[in-house]
């Protein structure tokens, strides 16, 4: 990504979460300063932090988001690598098993990336703060956005936030002044409180319930382990709503994530994760455990809800403020577009403020709008296919669920189809491309397994 002049002052980010991170990347791009505030204390590269409890499961960097990561930080693909990170074709390297059957094993171009969250984020982190004109504030959090005096009728102006250093004993509060602050604190931000209290609206919300539970376990990796093939990925079925993924990860590891829907937790000792996996539709992930190294202890997490926040939607907004990531839409993680997400809403922001500050929260909100659009439908179409989950359904969604169910079944046996299917869900074409004609026609008239 080519420097651009600098135009601006000053930019805050709150919060070092990915999404936090590469918003900063593209804003050192544009302000002549970045400041990241953040609550932990960043830990040695590839240890997991108190902050990012998700940060000790399986995570996929798609290969879209591999693709903007490489844009942005030149070189960090190869330098996962040289770490021990395993990069390759999904399609070619991957087990995969869905929809009662797997996918057979092809060359798709879609180069993936298979690596703990920590060493990920924390390459990022060093990466990023190599940058000249970007600083960390580590144990700071945000607790208020600074404002212009308001008159009757005057646009609400955020000049700032106040902070709180918690590097001592009581914390001490003092203010930072920017031209620009970007909200990336997950889905404990304070952001709708602080509109509310400007006398700003909440914006509409969609939930969907799945009470979703991870259970995640590493375990020593050897050469011939899952035959050579990595990641292995057994999906939950409408009958059996219990799933889990293999990833083979640094350190000659693998993370192991079972997952289950309706707050069906694996157990955490190992005999009972080794049962719970038994009880899947596929037997590939059993069959490792069988004789699999374990180390270290369990960790949990739940997700209760895929969360998506309408900005978009609203006719006002501050100025000099804005929301990302996780603060706008979270997914449920068994998809795997979280990262890859935020990645597109950074690429996204660094377009957005080519027109400077001024309405540039309509411009990005209204743009982040329709980009979500694509992963939410994903996620939601797949969670929404199980009758037990809340959430809103509507009868175009169970058409489109009935054609993607129809697709997946022809995919296992087209090439051309799964192409294109994981085009779709690698974030680099649009859902609409499964509803060309000519892939139409294929997924209505195509051959499926019997």
């Amino acid at each position: 990504m080519d420097n651009q002049p600098v135009k601006m002052e000053k930019a805050v980010v709150i919060g070092a979460s990915v999404s936090g991170l590469l918003a900063a990347r593209v804003l050192a791009n544009h302000f002549s300063k970045v400041t990241v505030i953040e609550r932990d204390v960043l830990p040695p590269l590839g240890e997991p932090r108190k902050g990012v409890p998700q940060g000790r499961h399986a995570h996929l960097l798609l290969a879209h988001g591999r693709d903007l990561l490489e844009s942005f930080f030149p070189g960090l693909t190869q330098e996962l690598a040289s770490r021990g990170a395993t990069v390759g074709d999904l399609s070619e390297m991957g087990v995969y098993y869905s929809n009662g059957a797997y996918n057979h094993s092809f060359h798709s171009g879609l180069v993936a990336v298979q690596v703990s969250r920590p060493m990920l984020e924390g390459s990022i982190a060093r990466r990023l703060l190599a940058t000249p004109n970007v600083t960390l504030l580590e144990n700071h959090d945000a607790v208020g956005l600074l404002t212009t005096p308001s008159t009757p009728g005057a646009q609400v102006q955020v000049r700032g936030v106040k902070v709180e250093n918690r590097t001592g004993g009581a914390p001490v509060e003092s203010s930072l002044e920017a031209d620009l602050v970007v909200d990336a604190a997950g889905r404990g931000s304070r952001c709708l409180a602080w509109l509310e209290g400007l006398g700003f609206a909440r914006p509409e919300e969609e939930h969907i319930k799945m009470d979703l539970c991870y259970t995640t376990r590493v375990f020593r990796r050897r050469p011939t382990d899952a035959g050579g093939r990595s990641p292995i990925i057994v999906l939950p079925t409408l009958k059996i709503m219990r799933g889990g993924t293999m990833l083979a990860v640094e350190g000659e590891r693998w993370i192991i994530t079972l997952a289950g829907y309706l707050g069906d937790a694996a157990p955490t000792d190992m005999a009972g994760y080794l049962e719970y996996a038994r009880s899947f539709a596929a037997p590939d992930i059993y069959e490792f455990l069988k004789t699999a190294e374990p180390l270290g202890e369990a960790s949990q997490y739940k997700y209760p809800a895929s969360q998506r926040r309408h900005f978009e939607k609203l006719n006002r907004f501050p100025e000099g403020y804005l929301a990302c990531g996780d603060v706008v839409c979270s997914f449920n993680p068994i998809y795997g577009q979280g990262m890859t997400t935020a990645a597109s809403e950074a690429a996204l922001l660094d377009e957005c403020l080519q027109a400077g500050l001024p309405g540039l929260a309509r411009r990005f909100f209204n743009r982040a709008g329709r980009l979500l659009d694509a992963p939410w439908s994903m996620a939601a179409g797949g969670d929404l296919a199980y009758p037990q989950v809340e959430g809103k359904r509507t009868r175009a969604g169970q058409l489109v669920g009935l054609y993607l169910a129809r697709l997946l079944a022809v995919a296992l046996e087209d090439s051309s189809i799964n192409l294109a299917f994981q085009k779709v869900t690698n974030l680099t074409e649009p859902p609409t491309t499964l509803f060309h004609p000519k892939i139409v026609i294929k997924v209505l008239f195509g051959r499926t397994k019997s």
